[in-house]
């Protein structure tokens, strides 16, 4: 049961970084970026081909300080990917309909498009990868917990992700940045008044959100391989999550992912169904909606911190 529980955890970490995507852009915009399948994506290529050049010939590492480096250069470069794609969507989806106080139809349509775009790009160009075939880590088990196996891989994400969880909090709490994301998440017209730039806000806000999705690309390329569909499972769970932790509060984002790894696979335990996993988790986003559509905690980003 316990290793259930522990898979369902360091899921959901990756789940929280994609959500935090998600709820950065809707707390300022109001607005679901339908695109960040295609930023996740995006970093787990950006990582992969890193990988694969950087490490050269070798297919993992042994060396634990050059093992450190392949990761930590990794989480760069992915989510260095993700924050340009962002950057780029926010530029040319989004941008030119607030301009013109476009419908919200509008956007929904634009990012569909702009994901559809990227997808079918990356399709024709790369294709899939469907394993890893370079490792920055001998992924072994670490320490046995009560029947529940703690593999390296699961070390290194759980490392990853609260030290970029405890970052992005910082930004948007603690400085000048974050204050004018939070200024225009509760009120863009105000902010715009009291001399916060409101478009290089909106695109501060694209560029963290997709440094996160592309980070979590990252974990999920070294793990499973990469495709150009790999981001869409993964994306609309996290979605799943940042609803279910209340959508616009990046501390509901990161708590939301958790919950929804461990609420989907726990359960496995005793039904002994794989396949259910996807089940449970879009049978708790119907339930949230249902009886506490504003999540657990529910705050808007503008207020939250």
């Amino acid at each position: 049961m316990f290793n259930y529980i522990l898979q369902g955890t360091f899921t959901g970490l990756i789940f929280s970084l994609v959500a935090l995507g998600y709820t950065l852009v809707y707390g300022v915009l109001r607005l679901i970026n339908f695109a960040h399948s295609e930023v996740l994506m995006t970093g787990g290529f950006a990582g992969y081909f890193y990988l694969h050049y950087a490490m050269s010939n070798q297919t993992v590492v042994q060396s634990v300080w050059l093992s450190l480096f392949f990761i930590v250069t990794g989480v760069i470069v992915s989510g260095i990917a993700g924050t340009l794609v962002a950057i780029a969507i926010e530029r040319f989806a989004y941008r030119p309909l607030r301009r013109r106080n476009a419908p919200k139809l509008a956007y929904l349509i634009s990012a569909i498009g702009a994901s559809y775009f990227l997808l079918n790009l990356f399709g024709k160009e790369f294709g899939r990868y469907p394993e890893a075939t370079t490792q920055p880590f001998s992924n072994h088990v670490v320490v046995t917990l009560w029947g529940g196996q703690f593999t390296m891989f699961d070390f290194v994400i759980l490392v990853a992700a609260l030290l970029l969880m405890v970052i992005l909090d910082f930004i948007v709490s603690r400085t000048k940045m974050g204050r004018s994301i939070r200024a225009v998440a509760m009120d863009a017209e105000t902010a715009s008044l009291m001399g916060v730039n409101v478009n290089r806000t909106i695109a501060s806000t694209f560029a963290l959100g997709g440094f996160m999705g592309g980070a979590a690309g990252f974990f999920v390329a070294i793990n499973q391989g990469i495709s150009y569909d790999m981001g869409f499972k993964p994306a609309l769970l996290a979605f799943t999550a940042a609803v279910l932790g209340g959508i616009g509060n990046v501390r509901g984002a990161m708590i939301g992912g958790v919950v929804l790894g461990i609420v989907m696979f726990a359960p496995i335990y005793w039904l002994q169904q794989p396949w259910m996993e996807e089940v449970i988790a879009f049978s708790v986003l119907v339930l949230i909606l249902l009886f506490r559509p504003t999540g657990l905690l529910g705050e808007r980003l503008g207020r939250s911190a």
